[in-house]
């Protein structure tokens, strides 16, 4: 890890939350956002893929049926580079923290999943999309996660469902190194893991969380 950020009480951050399905990503970034409003901070939670067009699109396939995987790419970075430009640079320039539910970490696991290199997705996100200040992965065994999730023994797509959290665990796992990031225990309470993320947040930014 590296040391706390040297930079002004003003200063603009993304914080960005990842792990596999299961991990409970929305709830912990919901409890940060209202720790650093508590202190001050504007702060904007958001999450990926967004409810904006390219988005919808996403989401819909759910339903309509799974894109094929270079639609798919192509759709999540349409509407990452919409949110980057639209909400994430623009909070970050007016000093305020940005609290993202997945970013282009998750497309490079879970499209990865499907065969597509996850560095050159790395590459394609990264050419307009700005690194974290602060990567949070929570991190569960995908035997917890499918109970969470509710995959059953026996389902249909139980076996392709854990080859792909499996492959995305690693692959989030991977990315322990970088400078920017912590791996959080997520298979322990969620006020255990919210004082995690409290320290970690704390250690790594000039922020001060509220509990």
């Amino acid at each position: 890890m590296s040391t706390k950020h040297n930079s002004s009480a003003s200063k603009g951050y993304l914080i960005v939350i990842e792990g596999i399905d299961g991990t409970g990503k929305s709830t912990q970034a919901t409890m940060l956002a209202e720790a650093l409003r508590k202190s001050g901070r504007e702060v904007v939670q958001s999450f990926e893929p967004t409810n904006g067009p390219w988005g919808k699109k996403l989401r819909d396939s759910a339903i309509t049926g799974r894109l094929s995987i270079e639609d798919e790419l192509e759709y999540f970075i349409n509407d990452r580079r919409e949110h980057v430009e639209q909400l994430i640079i623009p909070t970050i320039k007016r000093g305020g923290v940005v609290i993202l539910d997945r970013y282009y970490f998750s497309t490079m696991a879970y499209q990865g999943a499907r065969g597509i290199d996850p560095e050159m997705i790395r590459a394609k996100n990264e050419s307009f999309a700005p690194q974290p200040d602060m990567l949070l992965i929570l991190d569960l065994d995908v035997d917890t996660a499918l109970e969470r999730i509710g995959i059953r023994d026996g389902e249909a797509n139980e076996f392709e469902k854990r080859e792909s959290l499996d492959f995305c665990r690693k692959l989030f796992l991977s990315l322990k190194d970088e400078a920017y990031a912590e791996v959080i225990n997520a298979n322990t309470s969620i006020t255990e893991v919210n004082a995690h993320v409290m320290a970690a947040v704390h250690d790594q930014l000039d922020i001060e969380p509220v509990s």
